[in-house]
């Protein structure tokens, strides 16, 4: 196994077998190898689960500061392998093809940087940060 491995590799450098590129070119494909699981393919979740919809609803939390923090902060977000520049276009791509009309027309796109700050300051009870949002936005 490990010389078919060595063997992959080395093709791939050669340029014979193209590398598979997992970044800010194919947050569709990040998608599906790291949200899809618990969101399902089309991003309606498992709510009976505790698996929140992200269909129409996720560009919700953009509306407030720590909202959008928030959406860098969630567990699957914190959890994946991606770096920051990768996991802001996944945030871009999930808040513009399943957040849809939830999403404010006007968004600022995440940047690394954003993704960065906010991952440097997690909160120590998440789901208790998503009822407070969930709670703020209800309010009109």
């Amino acid at each position: 196994m490990a010389n078919f491995r060595s063997l992959l590799l080395g093709l791939c450098l050669l340029g014979i077998v193209p590398a598979v590129q997992a970044g800010a070119d194919n947050p569709k494909k990040n998608f599906r190898l790291y949200c899809m699981g618990c969101h399902q393919i089309d991003g309606s979740g498992s709510p009976e689960n505790g698996i929140p919809s992200m269909r129409d609803e996720v560009g919700h939390f953009l509306r407030l500061p720590e909202g959008r923090a928030y959406l860098s902060q969630v567990p699957g977000t914190l959890n994946t392998p991606l770096n920051d520049g990768d996991t802001a276009e996944l945030l871009n791509w999930v808040l513009v093809n399943l957040g849809r009309s939830s999403t404010p027309p006007d968004f600022q796109r995440y940047t690394a940087e954003d993704v960065r700050g906010y991952r440097a300051s997690i909160p120590e009870d998440i789901p208790g940060v998503r009822v407070k949002l969930l709670e703020q936005l209800a309010k009109p």
